[in-house]
């Protein structure tokens, strides 16, 4: 039951952490604020974490592992590169939009304030990357794109709508991501691989997947 106790404490210091990170940064965020909203003393906060630092980049690693996952289950067998990569943007948003850690570390990862080992914006940049060499390998690109010109236009749009969310959440949203890749693919894609790419078949599926969870 003590255990319990603890673990439940301390998952509801890294939420409440998340949110106080989300709504005023790393540097203006105060730990009595997270303790208090934990409804913990300040003394039960330092017993799991030693400091600030040490709470924020509990809140990156554990964005990362959910952020990870949610990439990892929009890899769908039989589909092409160009369908993983939109499903796997569409997963990403998605639990950007649903979870508070989630974005609370990927905003920290960016923050200069607080040096990290994770890196999720690179990490992102290098799903892109492998997906699109992956599209070129099986012949889906437009032969008259450079690669790295279609990485950089995919993760400088893709982050910037996250930035832009911090702000509006319609900006984190399937619509934004749906309207974007049906005005991009078409540059990307060849005639052929674009009939067989739907930019919004992860929508559907993740809705399905929440109306079956509750």
């Amino acid at each position: 039951m003590k255990q319990e106790r603890a673990v439940r404490t301390r998952h509801s210091l890294i939420r409440s952490a998340a949110e106080t990170f989300e709504r005023h940064g790393y540097v203006q965020a105060k730990l009595a604020d997270i303790s208090a909203s934990a409804g913990v003393s300040l003394g039960a906060l330092h017993f799991h974490f030693e400091n600030k630092s040490a709470l924020a980049t509990t809140v990156e690693t554990t964005a990362a592992v959910s952020l990870r996952r949610a990439a990892w289950i929009a890899q769908r067998p039989g589909t092409n590169a160009l369908q993983r990569l939109t499903d796997t943007s569409h997963a990403l948003v998605d639990q950007l939009h649903r979870d508070v850690v989630s974005r609370a570390g990927f905003q920290l990862s960016g923050e200069a304030a607080h040096p990290s080992n994770v890196n999720l914006r690179q990490e992102w940049q290098a799903c892109v990357q492998q997906l699109l060499a992956e599209a070129c390998d099986e012949h889906l690109l437009a032969e008259h794109m450079e690669q790295h010109d279609m990485v950089a236009t995919v993760v400088a749009a893709t982050t910037g709508f996250e930035l832009l969310g911090r702000k509006d959440p319609q900006w984190v949203s399937h619509r934004s991501l749906s309207g974007f890749w049906r005005l991009v693919m078409p540059c990307l894609a060849t005639p052929a691989a674009l009939v067989e790419v739907d930019p919004a078949s992860a929508v559907r599926e993740l809705e399905t997947m929440a109306a079956v969870t509750g």
